[in-house]
């Protein structure tokens, strides 16, 4: 009752009122339904950025839609969901502190479903020919066990950057800054351009799940699910 009063009493000479608490929708549904969305558009535009590159273009393309769309997508759920879109970075996230550990499997199961709903969309959109040219989207790009080590090293490591840029500019508060989906975005650009010749640069469990549901396109794919969950543990414990 003290504590109470007390904070009545700091309110009134502030002038500020104090936030009611939140409800189980605001705590719990609104943030999942946040990642789900978010993480459909990105996979959505992702894949058909992928399945429509003009062969000019190469990897600018690709490396433009993903990193911009993660910046504006990070830019307008962050304050409902922390928008983080990607498995690795909700576990990275909640071993450094910035998520409860009741958030964690919703989180991981709102975003696959995300990435499975965005694959399909990508799929309406997209003629046929150039759909199954592409293979859906769905990293194609490893065809031999000759490239494999180079593409696992790869995911780890560049999940391992992401991850490191995530942890330092959204949940370290030394380093935090209203910069971090400019900078988070531009990581994404920076990864694709240079290693979108040797893994696709995945770094994203659902983004390479949704496509590999809809195309049913499964080689390799355990690469996309070792390398960016490596990369995001790794980051955890090199910010730790």
């Amino acid at each position: 009752m003290g504590v109470e009063k007390m904070e009545l009493e700091a309110d009134t000479l502030t002038g500020k009122k104090k936030p009611p608490p939140k409800s189980k929708y605001e705590r719990v549904f609104q943030p999942c339904l946040a990642e789900l969305i978010g993480t459909m558009f990105f996979v959505f535009v992702g894949c058909v950025s992928v399945i429509e590159n003009a062969p000019e273009a190469g990897r600018l393309q690709p490396a433009l839609v993903h990193g911009l769309a993660v910046a504006v997508l990070v830019a307008v759920m962050d304050n409902i969901s922390g928008s983080h879109f990607n498995p690795p970075f909700t576990i990275a996230i909640y071993l450094c502190g910035g998520l409860e550990l009741m958030m964690v499997g919703p989180y991981l199961v709102s975003q696959l479903i995300g990435g499975v709903l965005g694959a399909g969309m990508a799929k309406v959109m997209t003629p046929a020919d150039h759909y199954t040219n592409a293979t859906g989207a769905a990293f194609a790009i490893l065809t031999s066990d000759s490239q494999l080590s180079g593409a696992l090293f790869g995911e780890v490591a560049m999940t391992c950057l992401i991850t490191m840029v995530v942890l330092m500019v959204a949940v370290n508060r030394k380093t935090q800054t209203p910069l971090a989906p400019f900078l988070v975005g531009c990581t994404v650009i920076i990864n694709v351009l240079a290693g979108g010749d040797i893994s696709g640069t995945c770094l994203n469990p659902a983004r390479a799940f949704g496509p590999a549901v809809i195309a049913n396109y499964w080689e390799y794919h355990w690469v996309y699910w070792v390398g960016p969950f490596g990369g995001g543990i790794l980051a955890a414990i090199l910010l730790r």
